[in-house]
């Protein structure tokens, strides 16, 4: 069974700090880019990062950029996002998304077929 699982979402104060992980199951991650993306309630899903297949290329919305660092373990078929200086317009569900081919716009979630079922990112005083 093909499966995507997110951990690691919870209450943080405003400025704190968190690490989600996108750990795989059923399938050889290594292969795939991954991508993070969140959904606010009333607001449309969007791409926060991505990362390569092989870990060597990055990709940050700006509004995560120099706060937000995303890295994989192969070996642990699992893919994290460290998310630092959290703001509360950062409060989301969050989600990992898997794709063989990723495209020219890595922040389009139809190009990416195998989805976890999110974790809840609440940033708040």
């Amino acid at each position: 069974q093909v499966e995507l699982v997110e951990s690691g979402g919870g209450l943080v104060q405003p400025g704190g700090s968190l690490r989600l992980s996108c750990a795989a199951s059923g399938f050889t991650l290594s292969y795939y880019a991954v991508g993070w993306f969140r959904q606010a309630p009333g607001k449309e899903r969007e791409g926060v990062s991505c990362i390569s297949s092989s870990g060597g290329t990055t990709y940050y919305a700006d509004s995560v950029k120099g706060r937000f660092t995303i890295s994989r373990d192969n070996a642990k078929n699992t893919v994290y996002l460290q998310m630092n200086s959290l703001k509360p317009e950062d409060t989301a569900v969050y989600y990992c998304a898997a794709t063989l081919l990723l495209g020219a716009t890595w922040t389009d979630p139809t190009g990416f077929a195998s989805w976890g079922q999110g974790t809840q990112v609440t940033v708040s005083s």
